[in-house]
């Protein structure tokens, strides 16, 4: 009976948390309601672009970031080569630009995670607004991984955000630019639809994530971290993004501005991929204590992030609680009966894609009928993808095991 009321409640607060997000997602293309502005855009945007072995995607990155650059919105690029050893070096010589500049680390300090090279380029960048004069909250930090692309004026409608004193950070709306491949459309469904609702929704209740690319925070939300604002989470965004609000400060989400990066093609990358974000979302379930007791933290935004740390938990809880429940009911089960239930729930699975499918295709308007559909026929399968990267995730969080070796790019045309 336990296992029949978990399962029943799993089984609803699933399609509920869709249909909400659902919701959300249908004002997700239209501009978000701002505060008027009473402060002046920001007077320097600095891109962190963190390299390790990226030869094959890094110029193209680095060009495309640097002609963010406007007469209003000046920028200059950081690239951190951590530790390199392909052709990473090579290609960023070859790159004369006086709005880029790289930043090389090297053993034993390099390789040391994502967020302690973001840590090193923080500092640096702190130092040199500090000399030249500028004040913190005039400066704005974005993070663009290797494979990550804005379009040029993306930067016109974050410095809007800005414009609001209360704003310390925000995310962009993350595409894949190569959704062609199927399995790149469903990592594309996934982001630009399911994401974007959910990420739509916090926004309306102060609750919203950051992700490792698009990010953009203000130097002196960073600096009110201290010296180290990134960790050595495998989900150093995720965290960054919960310390801040702890901390009071306010993060928006801008659906209006997209950032692409490159999706994976390969199902064990991909699987390798979501069981370091499963594994670092178990990492980050630390927080919830001081989630729950913060003052600055509402009670719409903490059940939204609540559910978001235990999602995984809940997952695992099902996954046991199902085959528990089957076992002990199968005397008084026909083999017809464990089928259609399976099948029910493959069909569910296969509704809610088709559903965000549609959304993708209705909100978006930039992929074929045919390909939503056939990501969307396919989602079931990418689910069980995540359902067994949960369960990796937990096998190495309990035993301890947190080095990763990267995901290797895709070959890409040169700049």
């Amino acid at each position: 009976m336990p296992g029949s009321v978990i399962g029943l409640v799993l089984l609803l607060a699933w399609p509920a948390h869709i249909l909400l997000m659902a919701f959300a997602s249908w004002g997700g293309t239209r501009p978000a309601r701002r505060r008027k502005a009473t402060a002046p855009r920001p007077a320097q945007y600095w891109i962190i672009v963190p390299c390790l072995n990226e030869e094959r995607v890094v110029d193209r990155t680095v060009l495309a970031a640097a002609d963010l650059s406007t007469p209003s919105t000046p920028v200059r690029v950081l690239v951190i080569d951590d530790g390199s050893d392909d052709d990473t070096g090579v290609v960023l010589s070859m790159i004369v630009d006086p709005r880029i500049q790289v930043y090389r680390r090297t053993a034993p300090h390099a390789r040391q995670g994502k967020g302690q090279a973001l840590n090193a380029a923080y500092r640096y960048i702190r130092q040199v607004t500090e000399d030249s004069g500028l004040h913190l909250d005039d400066v704005v930090i974005g993070v663009i991984d290797g494979d990550g692309r804005m379009e040029p004026g993306a930067l016109d409608t974050v410095s809007e955000y800005f414009r609001d004193p209360r704003v310390g950070a925000v995310q962009c709306r993350v595409r894949i630019h190569n959704r062609t491949h199927t399995l790149a459309a469903l990592q594309d469904l996934e982001f630009a639809a399911i994401a974007n609702a959910g990420q739509t929704l916090r926004d309306r209740v102060n609750a919203v994530a950051l992700g490792g690319n698009g990010q953009f925070t203000r130097l002196s939300a960073l600096a009110s971290l201290g010296d180290n604002p990134w960790s050595e989470c495998l989900v150093e965004d995720l965290e960054l993004g919960m310390r801040l609000h702890l901390n009071g400060v306010r993060i928006r989400y801008i659906p209006q501005v997209a950032i692409t990066q490159q999706g994976l093609v390969d199902a064990r990358r991909l699987l390798r991929q979501r069981t370091r974000w499963a594994q670092g979302n178990l990492q980050c379930l630390r927080y919830a204590p001081r989630l729950i007791a913060s003052r600055r933290i509402g009670n719409m935004a903490l059940m939204d992030m609540m559910y978001y740390l235990l999602a995984p938990w809940l997952t695992i809880l099902g996954l046991v609680a199902a085959p528990v429940g089957l076992a002990l009911a199968w005397s008084s089960l026909s083999v017809a009966t464990v089928a259609a239930t399976v099948g029910t729930l493959f069909g569910t699975m296969a509704v809610a894609g088709l559903f965000w499918a549609l959304v993708h295709r209705a909100s978006l308007k930039d992929a074929s009928l045919m390909r939503c559909l056939t990501a969307g026929l396919a989602y079931p399968f990418f689910l069980c993808i995540g359902l067994a990267a949960t369960m990796r995730g937990l096998g190495r969080h309990l035993t301890g095991r947190g080095a990763w070796a990267k995901t290797e790019r895709l070959v890409e045309e040169t700049a």
